[in-house]
């Protein structure tokens, strides 16, 4: 029996939030993913949202296998759609989940479903009922882990970061 769970990531898991973070690199890189093959995200980004209380990582067994960001309020790269729209019923401020990804050896696992459904639990406890994510639109697998847990594709939005065209998808809590 597996014991898998979301907590607050501390600035202790760093080292092993940078070292998913850079087998999920080499992963989008090996798919022929041109996704956070730039530096982003980088140590920094990762360490500022630990200490903004906006990352989280999923435990397996004890060992962190997972992490993610989940930001609250609104994301101006969110605001302005290249194409597409938000829901009618969107609401004024929102949660976003960012910079997702899962341990490599656990891929396969069904641990991202696991972590967005924890994330959207977390979302709905702070009050959020529009959660919004993206993805590159050349990573399939990430579309499907998406797509599979409720969300809906609304359009297409630009990253700041790299100035990169993103799939914009989002889920209405009931």
């Amino acid at each position: 029996m597996s014991n898998v769970f979301l907590r607050q990531a501390k600035l202790d898991d760093l080292p092993r939030i940078i070292d998913i973070i850079d087998s999920a690199k080499k992963t989008l890189k090996d798919r022929g993913v041109d996704q956070w093959q730039q530096g982003y995200p980088n140590k920094e980004i990762l360490e500022q949202d630990i200490q903004e209380g906006i990352s989280f990582v999923l435990m397996l067994n004890g060992r962190v296998v997972g992490s993610a960001a989940l930001q609250q309020g609104y994301d101006k790269n969110y605001q302005d759609m290249n194409s597409g729209a938000w829901d009618d019923d969107s609401d004024v401020t929102y949660s976003i989940i960012h910079r997702i990804a899962i341990e490599a050896d656990h891929q396969g696992e069904h641990l991202s479903a696991a972590l967005i459904q924890q994330l959207m639990t977390m979302s709905y406890y702070l009050g959020y009922r529009d959660v919004r994510i993206d993805t590159h639109p050349d990573n399939l697998v990430m579309q499907h882990i998406i797509t599979s847990n409720g969300f809906e594709e609304k359009g297409t939005i630009t990253m700041d970061e790299d100035k990169g065209v993103r799939l914009a998808y989002q889920i209405l809590l009931k």
